[in-house]
C-alpha cells in the first residue's frame, strides 16, 4: 500500500501554508497546491490519502474538484472547506460524496481529527480491495470495464496481462469508446500507481507552446519566460504519462517524442543539461494511424515505437450485448454520484436502450444514464405508474427484467438469485409480458 498523504488545496497562500504546517506537527505527511489542476494527477485505485480542499477558488472549485475524483474512484475521502457559512452548500455537498465539510475558521485539532477518521476509512477500503484480490474474486478492471462478450474477456486479460509491466502502450478507439478508462487501469494496477498519471491532451495544445508545455524551459528562453518551469514529462517522473489523440502530434514534434521515448532524457527549452526521464507512456488515437503515415502525417517510426503493445477498446456496437447491463451499472453510478435512491429501471426503456445505435459510444450511453435519473428528456417512464398495487407490479417487472439482463437471458440463474421457482418465473414472465429476447441483444 501506498504511503498515506493529504492533498491540501487551496488559494490562499498563508492560510495553505499555516495549515499545512500544523498538519506536519501533527505528523501527516501533506503536499500543497495553490489550485486543483494537479491534484488529480495523484488520484487513483491506490491513492491512499485523503483531500482536503477549499470550496470557493478560482479555476475549479472543490464541488468540482470533488466530483472529477469521484468519477476516477467514488471512495476517496475529500473534506471541503468554506470561509462563507454556506449550510445549504454544505449539505449538497454530502449528498454529492463529500467526507465532511469544515467552516472557516477551524482549530487545527478539529481538521486534523476529521482526517484522521478519512484516513481509517480509507485504510479499511484499500485493505478490503486488497483482500477481494487476492481471495480471487471481481477486481476493479471489472468493475470498470465492464461485459460479458468476448471482445470485453480478452481486453481485460490483456490489461491485467500488461499492466505489471513497463511496456509503452498504444489504446486505440472510437470516441468515448473508454480509451482513458483504460490507461488509468494500466497505471493502476502498475507499480507506478502512487506516482502522477499526467494526461495531456495533444489535440488541445497551443501550436505556439506545445514544447514548453511538454519539456518545460529556463528562464529566458523565449519572450515572456521570466522563470524557469517543468514541463509534463518532467512533471511525471516515475508515473505514467497519457498522450490522447497522439496522431494530432504536431509533425516536426514527433520526431523529438521520439528521442524521448528512446532514450528517456528531455532538455528543457534554452538548456543543454539533459535530465533522466523515468515514466511510462500510454498513446491513444482515434484514428488509424497507420494510415496517417501512409499520408505523411505521422512517422512511422514513432508508429513502430509506440506500437510494441497494441490495445483495442471495442466500440459498443462490437458488444451490443453488453448494452442493457452496462446501461444499469450507469443508472447506478449516476445515481449515487447525484444523491438519488437506487432506482428501477421499467423493461421498455432497457429494450429501448438495447436496440439503438451508439455512435458516442460509452460516453454518450453515460449521457443517457444521467438524463434517465435526472428525469430529462423522456428517457425515464415510470410516471404512468399511480397506485400502489401498480408501483409494486412494476417494480417486480422491473426487478425480473434486470435479473434477465444481468444474467444474459439465462432463466436458471435468475429464479435462483430471486429465489423463486422456475415456474413463478414463467408465470410472472407471461403476466407482464417479458420476453428475454428483446431485453437481451443477440
Amino acid at each position: 500500500m501506498s504511503e498515506q498523504k493529504i492533498l491540501l488545496v487551496d488559494d490562499e497562500e498563508e492560510l495553505r501554508r499555516s495549515t499545512a504546517q500544523a498538519l506536519e506537527l501533527s505528523g501527516f505527511n501533506v503536499e500543497t497546491f495553490s489550485h486543483a489542476d494537479h491534484v488529480l494527477e495523484l488520484i487513483g485505485y491506490s491513492f491512499a490519502g485523503v483531500v482536503v480542499s477549499d470550496i470557493r477558488m478560482p479555476g475549479t472549485d472543490g464541488m468540482t474538484l470533488m466530483q472529477k475524483i469521484r468519477e476516477i474512484d467514488a471512495e476517496v475521502p475529500v473534506i471541503l472547506v468554506t470561509g462563507h457559512g454556506d449550510v445549504q452548500l454544505a449539505v449538497k455537498a454530502m449528498r454529492e460524496g463529500a467526507y465532511d465539510f469544515i467552516e472557516k475558521p477551524f482549530t487545527p485539532q478539529m481538521l486534523a481529527g476529521v482526517i484522521r477518521r478519512a484516513m481509517e476509512r480509507r485504510s479499511l477500503v484499500l485493505e478490503n480491495r486488497l483482500l477481494k484480490a487476492v481471495a480471487g474474486k471481481r477486481d476493479d478492471i471489472e468493475a470498470r470495464l465492464p461485459g460479458r462478450t468476448q471482445v470485453m474477456v480478452e481486453l481485460r486479460y490483456r490489461i491485467r496481462a500488461i499492466g505489471a509491466s513497463d511496456a509503452d502502450t498504444l489504446i486505440v478507439g472510437e470516441t468515448g469508446a473508454g480509451k482513458e478508462v483504460v490507461a488509468r487501469a494500466l497505471h493502476d494496477i502498475s507499480a507506478r500507481a502512487s506516482r502522477p498519471f499526467i494526461a495531456i491532451n495533444c489535440a488541445a495544445l497551443p501550436a505556439n507552446l506545445i514544447e514548453s508545455e511538454l519539456f518545460g524551459h529556463e528562464a529566458g528562453a523565449f519572450p515572456g519566460a521570466v522563470r524557469p518551469r517543468y514541463g509534463k514529462f518532467e512533471h511525471g517522473r516515475g508515473g505514467t504519462i497519457l498522450l490522447d489523440e497522439i496522431g494530432s502530434m504536431p509533425f516536426d514534434l514527433q520526431a523529438k517524442f521520439l528521442r524521448v521515448l528512446q532514450e528517456r532524457v528531455i532538455s528543457r527549452l534554452g538548456s543543454n543539461e539533459v535530465v533522466p526521464l523515468d515514466v511510462r507512456f500510454i498513446a491513444t488515437s482515434k484514428v488509424d494511424l497507420e494510415a496517417e503515415v501512409a499520408a505523411g502525417r505521422f512517422r512511422a517510426d514513432l508508429l513502430y515505437r509506440l506500437n510494441v503493445v497494441t490495445l483495442h477498446v471495442p466500440a459498443l456496437a462490437q458488444r451490443r450485448p453488453d448494452i442493457p447491463l452496462l446501461f444499469l451499472q450507469l443508472v447506478r453510478e449516476a445515481a449515487a454520484r447525484y444523491g438519488r435512491d437506487e432506482m428501477a429501471v421499467p423493461p421498455e426503456v432497457i429494450s429501448d436502450i438495447a436496440q439503438r445505435d451508439w455512435p458516442g459510444n460509452v460516453r454518450e450511453l453515460r449521457n443517457a444514464a444521467d438524463r434517465f435519473v435526472l428525469g430529462l428528456d423522456g428517457e425515464r417512464q415510470l410516471g404512468e405508474v399511480s397506485g400502489l398495487a401498480d408501483r409494486v407490479a412494476e417494480f417486480e417487472r422491473s426487478v425480473i427484467a434486470s435479473a434477465l439482463v444481468a444474467h444474459g437471458g439465462s432463466l436458471k440463474p435468475v429464479y435462483e438469485s430471486l429465489q423463486i421457482s422456475r415456474k413463478t418465473l414463467y408465470e410472472k414472465m407471461q403476466k407482464y409480458g417479458l420476453d428475454k429476447k428483446l431485453l437481451v441483444s443477440e
